[in-house]
């Protein structure tokens, strides 16, 4: 069978309480642009309501102003949605415990995912949110993905529980070389400097 190869998100959508809620929540706690809104296409009793997250992608909102923000935790049962991850900078991520706080959002501290940091907390519906920032950089011309299926690999051969920063460093060093050759590499070519 073929695959239906996807290129990567298009965007994602919510069922939102009342179109303040989310407003105040999605560009005024995360700083998305509202981007526009409309009605729901499929409910004309329902806005439609679109964030930008950053990447120019969407995260798109269902708003009706006869229902009312409930923060108990969503639904974790198979084929529920755990939880949204947003990247962010390393400069604002050691913001974020400040931040949150400032505004009275409880939050799960600073967690060590080894290749990553990340801050939990729960938006006005009671969905888990996640602040992530990479250690690392991906070297030019490759992605984060590139980066982490190479530091799995290295993980797996090594034997060690999860992805930490060596494996990150060797697999940037491995991507480096892989794209750009050397001239140390060419026996033949003689150092003028040496």
């Amino acid at each position: 069978m073929r695959k239906i190869q996807v290129q990567g998100v298009h965007h994602i959508t919510l069922t939102g309480a009342d179109r303040q809620t989310s407003i105040d929540f999605w560009e005024g706690v995360l700083g998305m642009p509202f981007i526009f809104d409309q009605p729901n296409l499929d409910d004309p009793e329902e806005g439609h309501l679109y964030f930008d997250p950053g990447d120019g992608r969407l995260i798109t909102i269902f708003t009706n102003e006869k229902r009312s923000p409930d923060r108990r935790r969503t639904p974790t049962e198979p084929g529920c949605v755990h939880h949204l991850a947003f990247n962010m900078s390393h400069a604002v991520f050691s913001q974020v415990i400040e931040r949150l706080e400032a505004r009275g959002i409880g939050h799960s501290g600073v967690k060590d995912r080894g290749f990553m940091d990340s801050i939990y907390f729960k938006d006005p519906l009671g969905l888990l949110i996640e602040l992530a920032c990479y250690r690392f950089e991906p070297p030019v011309g490759c992605t984060h993905a590139d980066v982490m299926i190479e530091a799995h690999r290295l993980r797996l051969a090594r034997g060690d529980y999860n992805i930490q920063e060596v494996h990150l460093a060797d697999a940037i060093e491995m991507l480096v070389e892989r794209r750009q050759g050397s001239l140390s590499e060419d026996r033949s070519a003689r150092n003028p400097y040496a």
